[in-house]
Protein backbone atom coordinates (compact mmCIF):
# COMPACT_ATOMS: atom_id res chain seq x y z
CA UNK A 1 0.00 0.00 0.00
CA UNK A 2 1.20 3.57 -0.74
CA UNK A 3 1.97 6.10 1.93
CA UNK A 4 -1.02 8.02 3.28
CA UNK A 5 -1.36 11.56 2.03
CA UNK A 6 -0.31 14.04 4.73
CA UNK A 7 -3.11 15.93 6.46
CA UNK A 8 -3.57 19.41 5.04
CA UNK A 9 -3.40 22.34 7.48
CA UNK A 10 -6.59 24.10 8.56
CA UNK A 11 -5.28 27.22 6.81
CA UNK A 12 -5.44 25.50 3.40
CA UNK A 13 -8.30 26.81 1.24
CA UNK A 14 -11.43 24.68 1.59
CA UNK A 15 -13.24 24.04 -1.70
CA UNK A 16 -16.67 22.52 -2.28
CA UNK A 17 -16.86 20.55 -5.56
CA UNK A 18 -20.44 20.04 -6.80
CA UNK A 19 -20.89 17.73 -9.79
CA UNK A 20 -23.27 14.83 -10.46
CA UNK A 21 -20.59 13.02 -12.51
CA UNK A 22 -19.00 10.74 -9.90
CA UNK A 23 -15.85 10.09 -11.92
CA UNK A 24 -15.17 13.76 -12.58
CA UNK A 25 -16.05 14.68 -9.01
CA UNK A 26 -13.54 12.17 -7.63
CA UNK A 27 -10.83 13.17 -10.11
CA UNK A 28 -11.27 16.85 -9.28
CA UNK A 29 -11.27 16.19 -5.56
CA UNK A 30 -8.08 14.14 -5.77
CA UNK A 31 -6.30 16.60 -8.05
CA UNK A 32 -7.21 19.66 -5.95
CA UNK A 33 -6.11 17.88 -2.78
CA UNK A 34 -2.75 17.20 -4.42
CA UNK A 35 -2.50 20.93 -5.17
CA UNK A 36 -2.95 21.85 -1.51
CA UNK A 37 -6.71 22.42 -1.25
CA UNK A 38 -8.96 20.88 1.36
CA UNK A 39 -11.87 19.42 -0.61
CA UNK A 40 -15.45 18.47 0.19
CA UNK A 41 -17.62 17.08 -2.61
CA UNK A 42 -21.34 16.86 -3.31
CA UNK A 43 -23.29 15.09 -6.05
CA UNK A 44 -26.22 17.52 -6.13
CA UNK A 45 -27.35 20.98 -5.12
CA UNK A 46 -29.32 19.48 -2.24
CA UNK A 47 -26.24 17.68 -0.90
CA UNK A 48 -24.14 20.82 -1.33
CA UNK A 49 -26.69 22.89 0.56
CA UNK A 50 -26.70 20.41 3.44
CA UNK A 51 -22.91 20.45 3.70
CA UNK A 52 -22.76 24.24 3.49
CA UNK A 53 -24.96 24.45 6.59
CA UNK A 54 -22.22 22.96 8.76
CA UNK A 55 -19.00 23.83 6.90
CA UNK A 56 -17.42 27.08 5.69
CA UNK A 57 -15.86 27.12 2.21
CA UNK A 58 -13.35 29.45 0.60
CA UNK A 59 -14.66 28.68 -2.90
CA UNK A 60 -17.06 26.49 -4.82
CA UNK A 61 -16.57 24.58 -8.09
CA UNK A 62 -20.09 24.14 -9.45
CA UNK A 63 -21.29 22.15 -12.45
CA UNK A 64 -24.14 23.75 -14.41
CA UNK A 65 -25.85 20.67 -15.83
CA UNK A 66 -27.16 18.65 -12.90
CA UNK A 67 -30.49 16.81 -12.55
CA UNK A 68 -33.07 18.49 -10.36
CA UNK A 69 -31.80 21.88 -9.24
CA UNK A 70 -29.20 22.93 -11.81
CA UNK A 71 -26.03 24.91 -11.16
CA UNK A 72 -27.53 28.24 -12.20
CA UNK A 73 -30.41 27.86 -9.76
CA UNK A 74 -28.16 26.75 -6.93
CA UNK A 75 -25.70 29.60 -7.55
CA UNK A 76 -28.59 32.05 -7.47
CA UNK A 77 -29.73 30.72 -4.09
CA UNK A 78 -26.16 30.82 -2.73
CA UNK A 79 -25.85 34.47 -3.68
CA UNK A 80 -28.86 35.38 -1.55
CA UNK A 81 -26.78 34.83 1.59
CA UNK A 82 -23.13 34.29 0.66
CA UNK A 83 -20.25 35.88 -1.23
CA UNK A 84 -18.27 32.64 -1.50
CA UNK A 85 -16.34 32.66 -4.81
CA UNK A 86 -17.98 30.42 -7.43
CA UNK A 87 -16.25 28.83 -10.42
CA UNK A 88 -18.85 27.32 -12.76
CA UNK A 89 -18.12 24.30 -14.96
CA UNK A 90 -20.19 23.48 -18.01
CA UNK A 91 -20.19 21.51 -21.20
CA UNK A 92 -21.96 24.47 -22.77
CA UNK A 93 -19.87 27.06 -24.60
CA UNK A 94 -22.78 29.33 -25.44
CA UNK A 95 -22.03 33.01 -24.68
CA UNK A 96 -25.52 33.49 -23.21
CA UNK A 97 -24.82 30.77 -20.65
CA UNK A 98 -21.55 32.42 -19.65
CA UNK A 99 -23.25 35.78 -19.30
CA UNK A 100 -26.08 34.23 -17.26
CA UNK A 101 -23.56 32.72 -14.86
CA UNK A 102 -21.82 36.07 -14.42
CA UNK A 103 -25.12 37.88 -13.95
CA UNK A 104 -26.10 35.46 -11.21
CA UNK A 105 -22.85 36.27 -9.45
CA UNK A 106 -20.41 33.53 -10.50
CA UNK A 107 -16.82 34.71 -10.35
CA UNK A 108 -15.49 32.69 -13.27
CA UNK A 109 -16.69 30.23 -15.88
CA UNK A 110 -14.75 27.28 -17.33
CA UNK A 111 -16.11 25.16 -20.22
CA UNK A 112 -15.51 21.42 -20.35
CA UNK A 113 -13.19 19.82 -21.28
CA UNK A 114 -10.55 21.82 -19.40
CA UNK A 115 -6.96 21.47 -18.29
CA UNK A 116 -6.71 20.74 -14.55
CA UNK A 117 -3.86 23.24 -14.27
CA UNK A 118 -6.10 25.99 -15.68
CA UNK A 119 -8.82 25.07 -13.18
CA UNK A 120 -6.31 25.37 -10.33
CA UNK A 121 -5.08 28.73 -11.60
CA UNK A 122 -8.58 30.15 -11.97
CA UNK A 123 -9.65 28.79 -8.60
CA UNK A 124 -6.60 30.28 -6.85
CA UNK A 125 -7.22 33.63 -8.51
CA UNK A 126 -10.87 33.95 -7.50
CA UNK A 127 -9.96 33.01 -3.93
CA UNK A 128 -7.13 35.57 -3.85
CA UNK A 129 -9.34 38.19 -5.46
CA UNK A 130 -12.03 37.58 -2.86
CA UNK A 131 -9.53 37.96 -0.03
CA UNK A 132 -8.17 41.19 -1.54
CA UNK A 133 -11.68 42.60 -1.92
CA UNK A 134 -12.67 42.07 1.69
CA UNK A 135 -12.79 45.50 3.30
CA UNK A 136 -11.16 46.15 6.62
CA UNK A 137 -13.52 46.59 9.57
CA UNK A 138 -14.74 50.16 9.74
CA UNK A 139 -14.03 50.93 6.07
CA UNK A 140 -15.40 54.38 5.29
CA UNK A 141 -18.34 54.97 2.91
CA UNK A 142 -17.36 56.19 -0.55
CA UNK A 143 -19.41 58.78 -2.44
CA UNK A 144 -19.54 59.24 -6.20
CA UNK A 145 -22.17 61.33 -7.94
CA UNK A 146 -25.48 60.78 -6.14
CA UNK A 147 -24.38 57.36 -4.87
CA UNK A 148 -22.80 56.13 -1.65
CA UNK A 149 -21.11 52.73 -1.42
CA UNK A 150 -20.57 51.10 1.98
CA UNK A 151 -17.69 48.60 1.67
CA UNK A 152 -18.32 47.22 5.15
CA UNK A 153 -21.87 46.26 4.19
CA UNK A 154 -21.39 45.83 0.46
CA UNK A 155 -24.32 48.24 0.07
CA UNK A 156 -24.91 50.78 -2.71
CA UNK A 157 -27.41 53.59 -2.09
CA UNK A 158 -28.78 56.60 -3.91
CA UNK A 159 -30.28 58.67 -1.15
CA UNK A 160 -32.55 56.32 0.78
CA UNK A 161 -32.85 53.89 -2.13
CA UNK A 162 -30.81 50.69 -1.98
CA UNK A 163 -29.53 49.83 -5.46
CA UNK A 164 -29.63 46.12 -6.18
CA UNK A 165 -26.23 44.87 -7.36
CA UNK A 166 -24.83 41.41 -7.97
CA UNK A 167 -22.07 39.91 -5.85
CA UNK A 168 -19.60 40.44 -8.70
CA UNK A 169 -20.62 44.09 -9.04
CA UNK A 170 -20.20 44.49 -5.29
CA UNK A 171 -16.71 43.03 -5.53
CA UNK A 172 -15.77 45.36 -8.40
CA UNK A 173 -17.02 48.40 -6.47
CA UNK A 174 -15.06 47.31 -3.39
CA UNK A 175 -11.82 47.08 -5.37
CA UNK A 176 -12.44 50.39 -7.18
CA UNK A 177 -13.43 52.17 -3.96
CA UNK A 178 -10.29 50.90 -2.21
CA UNK A 179 -8.20 52.62 -4.89
CA UNK A 180 -9.48 56.00 -3.65
CA UNK A 181 -10.29 57.29 -7.11
CA UNK A 182 -7.04 56.02 -8.62
CA UNK A 183 -6.67 53.81 -11.65
CA UNK A 184 -7.29 50.07 -11.29
CA UNK A 185 -5.82 47.72 -13.88
CA UNK A 186 -8.19 45.38 -15.70
CA UNK A 187 -5.95 42.49 -14.70
CA UNK A 188 -6.52 43.29 -11.02
CA UNK A 189 -10.27 43.39 -11.52
CA UNK A 190 -10.26 40.13 -13.48
CA UNK A 191 -7.93 38.21 -11.20
CA UNK A 192 -5.22 37.94 -13.83
CA UNK A 193 -6.46 34.80 -15.59
CA UNK A 194 -6.13 35.97 -19.19
CA UNK A 195 -7.89 37.85 -21.95
CA UNK A 196 -11.20 35.97 -21.58
CA UNK A 197 -11.49 37.02 -17.93
CA UNK A 198 -10.63 40.62 -18.79
CA UNK A 199 -13.37 40.63 -21.44
CA UNK A 200 -15.77 39.33 -18.77
CA UNK A 201 -14.78 42.31 -16.60
CA UNK A 202 -15.71 44.66 -19.46
CA UNK A 203 -19.16 43.04 -19.64
CA UNK A 204 -19.61 43.36 -15.87
CA UNK A 205 -18.45 47.00 -15.87
CA UNK A 206 -20.95 47.83 -18.62
CA UNK A 207 -23.78 46.24 -16.64
CA UNK A 208 -22.77 48.15 -13.52
CA UNK A 209 -22.71 51.39 -15.52
CA UNK A 210 -26.34 50.83 -16.50
CA UNK A 211 -27.21 51.06 -12.82
CA UNK A 212 -25.22 54.18 -11.93
CA UNK A 213 -24.70 56.27 -15.06
CA UNK A 214 -27.17 58.71 -16.62
CA UNK A 215 -25.66 57.83 -20.00
CA UNK A 216 -23.80 54.48 -19.82
CA UNK A 217 -22.28 55.10 -23.26
CA UNK A 218 -20.61 58.26 -21.90
CA UNK A 219 -19.78 57.34 -18.31
CA UNK A 220 -18.85 60.04 -15.81
CA UNK A 221 -18.68 57.99 -12.61
CA UNK A 222 -17.12 54.69 -13.68
CA UNK A 223 -14.53 55.83 -16.18
CA UNK A 224 -12.40 53.89 -18.63
CA UNK A 225 -8.67 54.60 -18.42
CA UNK A 226 -7.41 53.76 -21.87
CA UNK A 227 -4.70 51.14 -21.90
CA UNK A 228 -4.96 50.63 -18.13
CA UNK A 229 -8.40 49.76 -16.80
CA UNK A 230 -10.99 51.73 -14.87
CA UNK A 231 -11.40 54.31 -12.13
CA UNK A 232 -14.27 55.38 -9.89
CA UNK A 233 -14.76 59.17 -9.83
CA UNK A 234 -14.95 59.49 -6.05
CA UNK A 235 -16.17 62.82 -4.65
Amino acid sequence: MGAARPELPESAPHVLVVDDDRRLRELLSRYLAEQGFRVTSAASAAEARAKAQSLLFDAMVLDVMMPGENGFDYARSVRETSRVPILMLTARSNTNDRVMGLEIGADDYLPKPFEPRELTLRLSNIINRSLAARPANGAEPVGFGSFVFRPDRGELRRGEEVIRITERERELLTILAAAGGGNVEREQLSGGVGAAAERAVDVQINRLRRKIEVDPANPLLLQTVRGVGYRLAID
